[in-house]
């Protein structure tokens, strides 16, 4: 029998704690599937909307949570792409499939909204096209998870948004979730140097681990001066931003050689904040884009990153490096705030 009620970690004011609360299941729409959860990634995206740096929310009380691994429970009308007893990962990237924006489940307190996709629930309702089947069975539900938000976003910067080559000099600026993920992935396509920047030593040797030629402390050493001196003053290749602030992402930019050199941008800053350039600067061939999601098509990418995990070419698993259960979730956005973990996971089972 369905479960008609679950447990959720519901944002009822911006600026304070999720509150956990049971809410009740609503009749799946055409297009939608039930989805028992794993396990629920962490990012700085749902940081920012905890704290309020977004801007104004109008969709309070609502469910959280964009990427994360389950197991298919039951489809609504006109489903093809998934079926009940499937293992899916879920996706803020949009994929193939129906597109269901939104859903509502309603509380002892009101009516609780959710966008397409939630994951800060035990059972979540989501839209088809934010679901991947995932048939590779030596990939744990745990790594799976990270294959919603972080690979995707991080390995699609160097894969699809760059296009990463061989011998290509490559710096990560952040080396979180995403970041590592860049890293990876310019390790799988031979990049070198490949250049690790962030303020957490931690991280910094889990970005060692991951792939990084070189790491730089940017609270003991001047980054831009580190990156000249291992180019031959050139500069790099290509500069993944992966930290969300505004002087990052300056730093980034400015990391990058002239006559072509590309700043990618994966971090989100909070609301209002921006960046300066010169604009000389892009006269001269440096260049600056955006990525979303890293580009990725999910239906392709994601299955593809899994077999490559399997093969031990994107051994993405490292990224985890801490788990909290759904009552402790806010434990896990202060620790991210931080900088304590790599990539936190909420573990829904």
């Amino acid at each position: 029998m369905l479960p008609t009620t679950t447990r959720a970690a519901v944002l009822v004011e911006t600026g304070q704690p999720l509150q956990i609360w049971d809410v009740r299941l609503p009749d799946l729409k055409p297009g939608q599937v039930l989805v028992e959860m794993d396990y629920a990634g962490v990012c700085h995206t749902q940081l920012h909307e905890v704290r309020g740096r977004r801007g104004v929310d109008k969709f309070l009380p609502h469910v959280l949570g964009h990427e994360g691994a389950g197991l298919v429970m039951a489809v609504g009308a006109d489903v093809s792409k998934v079926a009940v007893g499937q293992r899916v990962v879920l996706t803020w990237i949009k994929g193939s499939g129906k597109d269901v924006p939104s859903t509502v489940y309603e509380s002892d307190f009101g009516p609780v909204n959710s966008g397409a996709i939630a994951t800060f629930m035990a059972v979540t309702v989501v839209s088809e096209n934010r679901l991947v089947a995932m048939d590779e069975a030596a990939l744990s539900q745990r790594d799976a998870a990270l294959l919603g938000c972080a690979v995707p976003t991080g390995a699609g910067a160097i894969v699809n948004t760059a296009k990463v080559s061989k011998g290509d000099s490559v710096a990560v600026f952040g080396v979180g979730g995403i970041g590592l993920s860049a890293v990876l992935a310019a390790a799988m396509r031979e990049a070198a140097p490949i250049i690790a920047v962030d303020v957490v030593d931690a991280k910094l040797t889990a970005a060692k681990a991951a792939g990084a030629t070189h790491t730089i402390n940017a609270l003991r050493e001047n980054p831009l001066e580190v990156i000249q001196s291992i180019t031959d003053a050139k500069g790099v290749d290509t500069a993944v931003e992966a930290a969300g602030k505004p002087e990052t992402m300056e730093a980034a930019y400015a990391s990058v050689a002239y006559g072509g050199g590309l700043c990618v941008l994966a971090g989100n800053v909070a609301y209002g904040e921006t960046i300066t350039l010169d604009p000389y600067d892009l006269i001269r061939g440096r260049r600056i884009v955006g990525t979303w999601g890293g580009e990725t098509v999910p239906d392709r990418d994601l299955p593809a990153y899994a077999q490559m995990y399997v093969k031990g070419r994107l051994p993405f698993g490292q990224l985890a490096s801490h788990e909290w259960s759904l009552d402790d979730v806010n434990l896990a956005f202060d620790a991210l705030e931080a900088g304590q973990v790599t990539r936190a996971l909420i573990r829904l089972k």
